[in-house]
């Protein structure tokens, strides 16, 4: 006899027919279970377990397309148990199946290629050699970066691009003939090889051959972790950016549905990068004041950019003590919500799991820096990039376009127009210098410093301040920085501050951003119509100078004390040193 039955599903009580399948009665009341062998009335049999679930607790999971409902059953459909056993089982399948996506029938309409994409499921590659028996060159030991020549074409677009881009010449077609790959010359490694890992070789990759490497499964284990909560902050950059992945026009600003889309991805809080710009920029140009009054260090360069802390590390160790001593706005916000924010959620930091979205793959690294935590915890778990977020998304089936607009409240996530910049080329010296200057004079200074917008390679400019010349510079692009840094040297050339950033362009047009294909990025500037998106929230913001971020001052009211106390200095700075590539091992 065939009645109603009451049953809980992830915790939503829902009644059932008793004759309906777990499947069919979540699937009535929309709650999403994966199926692939199942077709009702012709295939029934749950041979593929991908629609396994919890029932009442039980560590033996159920198949729910052939798990009848029963009254008073608690389904749970996608905890940590049941994302492993779907994923295990869907990596099984993936190692039986040949994949030709391009040439196939089902390429637009494939259940299974849906599947893996939704669970994250890495093409492991099960051999060393390809179909005609030539290795198969596969890397991504740096944590950063991945390298897998069978998807290789050997077109030499990489090759080039960081060559141009950067003058490093990291990259290189190693052995001959029909063995032919590409990685880094002299078949080093890329962690030993000078790599800044500023991106652009994966840029411009048309295939996949390199690639950010991808932590997505990372943040999927941590979102169902009951035990951990997730706090995600977002780059001033990614807004300008991430509608591009959803079709939008490049130059859109998303923030609102990117807010929205981190919330329906499950983080349990969002923080706004934008807050600890804010905050660098206090913490930096307190800094640059205090230099200015004891005479030095000069130049003083900033430190946000990672890429350029590699490649300052790497090639100009002596530049060293310029360097500013402030860690990125990115770590400032990792040890912001493992310390203070913790304890105003009265949560243990090491069941905190803090997650960044950032548009450059340099930042994956700089969290994994030894310096980067304390008491056995890291102040940023796991670093997505733009393009990651916007897989992540898309794994979630979340409809992007249609998400309804919203803001995080909080702390952590108001901002001023100046922390917005930071984004763009140029953007970091005009916060600073809106901050120095009327510190310094004491009264109400210039918000708009235009001479250092735009993208020339090398921008300069002199500021009267306090009566006394400044002179800064800002320069972005590893080619660049290589170009600016011998110029200084040769004519002894004087400059008190510089901003330095590693991709050209600054953040809008990290490694980890969206991938413009060459034909439209030959029509149009990216660089220009990203950053405007950055430009327009500055011009619009109620306020446009950092110092004036009122949750920047009640910090340190509450916690800090003031820019450059020895917490600050604990907490917000750290210190570089001496590293080696292969080239200059080579030549000792």
């Amino acid at each position: 006899m065939i009645k109603d039955v009451k049953i809980e599903i992830n915790g939503q009580t829902i009644i059932a027919k008793s004759n309906q399948t777990i499947l069919k009665a979540a699937e009535a009341n929309g709650i999403y279970i994966p199926r692939l062998c199942y077709f009702e009335g012709i295939h029934e049999e749950g041979n593929c377990r991908v629609c396994s679930v919890k029932i009442n607790n039980q560590k033996s999971l159920k198949p729910a397309c052939r798990t009848l409902c029963d009254e008073g059953m608690k389904v749970v459909t996608d905890d940590i148990d049941v994302y492993q056993t779907v994923t295990m089982n869907l990596q099984l399948l993936s190692h039986k199946h040949h994949f030709e996506c391009f040439n196939c029938s089902r390429e637009d309409s494939c259940e299974f290629l849906d599947l893996l994409r939704r669970y994250s499921i890495e093409n492991e590659l099960t051999h060393l050699y390809g179909p005609h028996g030539v290795p198969i060159y596969v890397s991504d030991s740096s944590g950063v970066m991945t390298i897998d020549s069978s998807k290789c074409i050997l077109c030499g677009r990489c090759v080039s691009a960081c060559e141009k881009f950067t003058g490093l010449g990291i990259l290189n077609y190693n052995e001959r003939g029909s063995e032919t790959y590409i990685g880094p010359a002299l078949f080093h490694s890329l962690e030993d090889a000078g790599c800044i890992y500023c991106g652009k070789c994966i840029q411009a990759c048309p295939t996949g051959a390199l690639s950010e490497k991808d932590d997505i499964r990372a943040v999927e284990y941590a979102l169902r972790n009951p035990s951990k909560k997730v706090i995600v902050q977002v780059a001033p950059s990614v807004r300008a950016t991430l509608g591009e992945e959803f079709g939008y026009p490049i130059g859109t600003n998303v923030e609102g549905q990117m807010f929205a889309a981190l919330k329906a991805i499950g983080f349990d809080e969002i923080m706004d990068t934008n807050f600890t710009a804010d905050l660098t920029i206090l913490e930096e140009g307190t800094e640059f004041i205090h230099r200015l009054e004891n005479g030095g260090p000069f130049p003083m360069f900033t430190s946000c950019s990672p890429g350029w802390v590699n490649y300052l590390e790497l090639y100009h160790p002596e530049l060293i003590p310029n360097l500013s001593t402030c860690k990125s706005p990115q770590q400032m916000a990792g040890a912001l919500i493992k310390t203070h924010y913790a304890k105003k959620l009265n949560f243990d930091p090491k069941d905190i799991v803090s997650v960044s979205i950032m548009p450059c793959i340099a930042k994956k690294e700089e969290a994994r820096r030894p310096d980067m935590g304390r008491e056995g915890y890291r102040d940023v778990d796991i670093v997505l990039t733009t393009r990651e977020l916007a897989r992540l998304i898309k794994r979630k089936k979340i409809d992007f376009k249609n998400l309804w607009p919203i803001k995080p409240f909080g702390m952590l996530s108001s901002y001023t127009g100046a922390g917005t910049i930071f984004g763009a080329t140029g953007g970091v010296m005009e916060a600073a210098l809106r901050t120095v200057t009327e510190i310094l004079e004491g009264q109400s200074t210039p918000i708009d410093f235009t001479e250092l917008r735009g993208n020339s390679d090398i921008k300069e400019a002199t500021y009267m301040i306090q009566g006394k010349p400044v002179h800064v510079a800002v320069v972005h692009g590893g080619k660049a920085i290589g170009a600016f840094i011998d110029e200084m040297n040769k004519h002894d050339k004087k400059y008190h501050f510089v901003e330095i950033m590693g991709c050209t362009g600054g953040c809008i047009n990290g490694g980890g951003q969206p991938v413009v294909d060459a034909k439209r990025s030959e029509k149009l500037d990216v660089r220009s119509l990203r950053a405007s998106v950055l430009y327009q929230l500055d011009q619009s913001s109620e306020f446009r100078k950092s110092h004036q971020n009122k949750y920047v001052q009640e910090l340190y009211q509450e916690f800090l004390g003031k820019p450059n106390s020895h917490l600050s200095h604990e907490l917000l700075h750290t210190h570089y040193q001496k590293r080696s590539s292969y080239s200059k091992i080579k030549s000792l």
